[in-house]
């Protein structure tokens, strides 16, 4: 595959936290990160030395600058970055601990990027040199003009012949706040995808099926058999698989399914997680840097899972890990590096 830039579309975001394990305002403080979907696939992918490209819309405030800056300053190239009227998208997080669940509040109704016309980017020039395009299920999520973008995106991608990298992320609570048809549109997003990040559960809802194996194995691949009968263009589906023993310890796995072989990894112990909000990300940037740059469709698969997992030790959206930490990590080295 071509080794040209990916090209990332989605909203930027600013994620308000609270400190340590707290719940919201139990102290009046709130800690600040830059994050969003699409731009943590970008920042991942600056980081371990691709080149990345972000297309979104910012408000012409200080808030939006700082957020665009942000990626800037990981590398991403942020001149597909426009402004609009409206605010800053926001989301808050209070991380979970023990029993208790981490816990996600949306605050991004009328940001400028849900406000921004459908057709505002130039999608032939914003793709010219890419490799690829990512999307995600979010950004259709936050409204019927986001919606509209990123199926015009999409569209766009394909006629010029451009993978398509989709990551379904059913966001529900977005989803609820207007009359958008999720599975019906997610389903035709994932019509144009060379790459899905899909498991069971995502390929159920939008192909209105469902897949009740008592085998998670065997209900995955039942599933994935079903999305590529249904979608042509696609190649490859790609998910992680999680075991929670308790809200900071997890056991982390990844699958790689094609037509005709899958790939699987053995799973990661993740103990005493920091953060895991973005683990999905690092690991669609994982992935994305491996077939990029010529690995075969295994070794890629051990890298995404090893960014997945080094994210889970990172405070913020962002996975800061290089490609040296991420060999280092699949060596499985923890002595201090002098």
């Amino acid at each position: 595959m071509a080794d040209g830039r990916i090209v990332c579309f989605g909203e930027l975001l600013l994620r308000l936290t609270a400190p340590g394990h707290e719940v919201l305002l139990q102290t009046p403080r709130l800690d600040v990160h830059v994050g969003g979907a699409e731009a943590n696939v970008a920042v991942s992918l600056a980081r371990l030395g691709r080149p990345a490209a972000m297309v979104s819309v910012i408000p012409d405030t200080a808030l939006g600058y700082a957020a665009r800056d942000e990626l800037r300053r990981h590398g991403v190239d942020t001149a597909g970055v426009r402004t609009g009227s409206g605010r800053m998208g926001l989301y808050f997080l209070s991380a979970g601990a023990v029993t208790r669940p981490s816990d996600v509040l949306y605050d991004r109704a009328d940001s400028a990027f849900a406000l921004a016309a459908p057709d505002l980017v130039d999608w032939e020039a914003a793709l010219v040199g890419a490799s690829w395009l990512h999307l995600s299920g979010v950004t259709p999520a936050i409204g019927r003009r986001a919606a509209d973008a990123a199926l015009r995106a999409a569209g766009e991608a394909l006629r010029l012949g451009i993978p398509v990298s989709f990551d379904g992320n059913y966001r529900a609570k977005l989803w609820a706040a207007w009359d958008g048809d999720g599975p019906v549109i997610v389903r035709r997003l994932m019509e144009s995808a060379d790459l899905a990040f899909a498991d069971d559960r995502d390929i159920a809802l939008v192909l209105g099926e469902r897949f009740d194996d008592p085998d998670p194995a065997t209900r995955l691949r039942n599933a994935a058999a079903a999305a590529f009968d249904a979608f042509p263009n696609l190649k490859r589906i790609a998910c992680t698989t999680r075991r929670q023993h308790a809200v900071g310890h997890h056991e982390l796995a990844a699958v790689l399914l094609m037509r005709e072989r899958d790939c699987t990894t053995d799973a990661v112990a993740l103990s005493g997680i920091v953060d895991r909000i973005g683990g999905g990300d690092a690991f669609a940037a994982g992935l994305l840097f491996g077939l990029t740059g010529g690995l075969d469709d295994q070794a890629s698969l051990d890298i995404a899972l090893a960014a997945a997992a080094l994210k889970h030790s990172i405070p913020g959206d962002f996975n800061l890990a290089t490609e040296a930490d991420i060999r280092a990590a699949l060596q499985g080295g923890f002595d201090v590096r002098r």
